[in-house]
């Protein structure tokens, strides 16, 4: 109903151009994170440790200075929403979906609960991944699963191998979709 309702500048513009974000967002994480399982192989160094004697300021973060520090902004950005949106996504979750006006309390504290979840695991996650060396505030990378090699590789092979898997079914699923709407049979 939303979509019958937008634009045509919303319709034939602004969609096409979030999907083409959204799909580079993605295409670019599974890209730091096929480097990421590379360093792994080739580097010892690679691992998600924590920060030894770096000074903020005084050095980069990024190999790519200051765009591949706002490039890093943007992604842990960008996973913290489909982190959320995967989960309420999920069928074991939908039920948590707040309503407007009519939500109980039991259903906030909830909700509370797995966004407090999802944000503290949002730090360790970007880090595993090898998306940002970054320790903010918490000193993340003394957790002593980090320094397993085995641990970490399946982790970034699991992510990207999975984020693959749906990336390449849902774009599949829909030019397929579309080129039977184009040779006029019905979905």
């Amino acid at each position: 109903e939303l979509r019958h309702r937008a634009s045509p500048w919303q319709r034939n513009l602004g969609y096409p151009l979030a999907m083409l974000g959204l799909l580079a967002l993605t295409g670019i994480s599974v890209l730091i994170v096929c480097f990421h399982v590379l360093e792994l192989l080739l580097d010892d160094a690679a691992m998600p440790r924590g920060i030894q004697d770096a000074s903020l300021g005084q050095v980069s973060f990024s190999i790519f200075g200051s765009f591949g520090a706002a490039l890093q902004v943007v992604l842990i950005f960008y996973l913290m929403l489909s982190s959320v949106v995967g989960f309420y996504s999920s069928p074991l979750f939908t039920r948590l979906l707040p309503e407007r006006q009519g939500t109980p309390l039991t259903k906030i504290i909830g909700n509370c609960v797995s966004l407090l979840v999802l944000s503290s695991a949002l730090p360790v996650f970007s880090r595993t991944l090898g998306i940002t060396r970054f320790d903010l505030l918490g000193d993340f990378g003394r957790f002593n699963w980090l320094g397993n090699f085995y641990i970490v590789f399946l982790y970034n092979m699991g992510f990207a191998g999975l984020t693959m898997l749906c990336l390449v079914k849902r774009v599949s699923w829909a030019v397929q979709a579309e080129l039977i709407r184009a040779f006029g049979e019905d979905v």
